[in-house]
Formats: structure tokens, sequence, C-alpha cells
């Protein structure tokens, strides 16, 4: 997230996404898991009754490995989502769902040619950063593809927030930020 943003008004915006992303997974039928690097959230996601991972400190790839080893060992199907998703809804999860179960593999690209949702069962291998859609693309070639306006647009800058904060999916921000 962009440093234009005071650390109280990160950490503020960061808890709000992952407790939006948290519901409407919940909403979507998933059982969603957060692994977090920041305690405030790790608190919030216990104090939620969620299951919270520690982040093992290793960038993205080995959040989202931690993540799909807790799913692996209860042999379930699993979704890493970002939760820097300010315009998800529902509908968009269940069809990254829907999507996973028909194909094996469901792979969602970020705008900026990121990785916003991959999904399947079993291991996988991250490759998170730019251009990694076509990373995992390649790796998942059977993968269906997932575009949608929710899915598309992260927010890894503060250009990234505000073109969020004028979509009308995005007026909740406005009390958050």
């Amino acid at each position: 997230m962009s440093a234009d943003l005071s650390e109280d008004a990160r950490a503020k915006l960061g808890q709000a996404l992952a407790e939006r992303t948290a519901d409407l997974a919940a909403e979507a039928g998933l059982i969603p898991v957060l692994v977090a690097g920041d305690a405030d959230v790790a608190d919030w996601a216990v104090y939620q009754g969620l299951p919270s991972l520690p982040d093992p400190g290793e960038g993205l790839d080995g959040a989202a490995r931690e993540g799909v080893g807790w799913a692996e060992a209860s042999s379930s199907p699993w979704i890493v989502l970002h939760t820097d998703l300010p315009l998800l809804t529902r509908p968009e999860l269940e069809l990254l769902v829907a999507t996973r179960d028909d194909r094996g593999w469901v792979i969602a690209p970020s705008a900026d040619g990121g990785t916003s949702a991959l999904g399947g069962s079993g291991q996988a291998v991250f490759s998170y950063g730019p251009g990694s859609f076509h990373r995992h693309l390649g790796r998942y070639t059977e993968a269906g593809i997932v575009a949608r306006v929710g899915l598309l647009h992260d927010v890894d800058s503060a250009s990234d927030l505000i073109s969020a904060g004028h979509h009308p999916r995005g007026s909740w921000l406005a009390g958050v930020v």
C-alpha cells in the first residue's frame, strides 16, 4: 500500500479490507483463513472465530503456501484470495468457486498483470509479483480464468485506492479512509 497513507490509516484500511473479504468469503460458503503479518489483524480474526495463521515472512508466496498447507491438512480445495480487492462481490467469489470446481484450477488476473486469486486442490507453486498472472497461467494451463471488476481492481497504490473510491462499489471506502 502506498506511503501516502499514515501508518494508522494503512492499518485501518488493511483491517477493513480483511474484514470485508472474510465476510464475503463466508457468505459465499467458504471458510476464510487469514494469513496475517499484522498482529492486530490476527487478533481480529481470532476474535471473529476465523482461523488465522502467522505469516511466515516469506512474502506473498510464503503466505499462500501457509494457507494452502492448512487446506491440504483437511484435503480441502482452496482459493488464495488477496484482501486488497475493495470492489469484490459475493457473485464473483461464487464464480471463482464454480470455475475451480469445474476446471480443477482457477486464476483471476489483476489489471496490472498480477494474480488476485488462484485456486485448486493439492500443492501449488506460487510466483507472485509483477507479471504473476502469466507465470501462474503457464503452470496451470487447464485453469479457468475469471476476469471481473472486483478481481481486476486491486489496491497497490494511492491512485488505485482513489479509483476504487470513485467506483459505485467502492463507496464503502469513504467511511474507512
